[in-house]
């Protein structure tokens, strides 16, 4: 009887240890970008193309801002001081623009699917 409960642990145990890994596996990755003094930072950064990532974005600035990426139809207000996480789709190879609307002479950059 103790083998078979010890057994049925084990299983149980295993297959916990799968689904935690796996589960880990499918979370998209994180990139920060920071919005300080109207500027992104970076202003350019690379991705892995045909996959999901997580944009995290810091408005260091007081005031608030747009972000916005028309290519993905993307607009999302970021108050001042604050974070905004954005769960980014899969893109296709290429270069994809993205600006602080409420400035966009100094606020803008892009990301690069490869």
């Amino acid at each position: 009887m103790r083998r078979v409960v010890w057994l049925l642990t084990m299983v149980i145990l295993s297959i916990a240890l799968s689904v935690a890994v796996a589960s880990a596996a499918d979370t998209p990755p994180e990139l920060a970008l920071a919005l300080d003094q109207h500027r992104f930072s970076p202003e350019e950064f690379c991705v892995k193309a045909n996959a999901p990532f997580l944009l995290v974005i810091t408005n260091k600035d007081k005031e608030d801002e747009e972000f916005e990426m028309s290519s993905l139809r993307i607009e999302k207000s970021i108050p001042g001081g604050k974070t905004l996480k954005l769960n980014i789709p899969a893109l296709k190879p290429g270069p994809y623009q993205f600006v602080g609307e409420f400035h966009e002479k100094t606020a803008k950059g892009r990301i690069v699917a490869e």
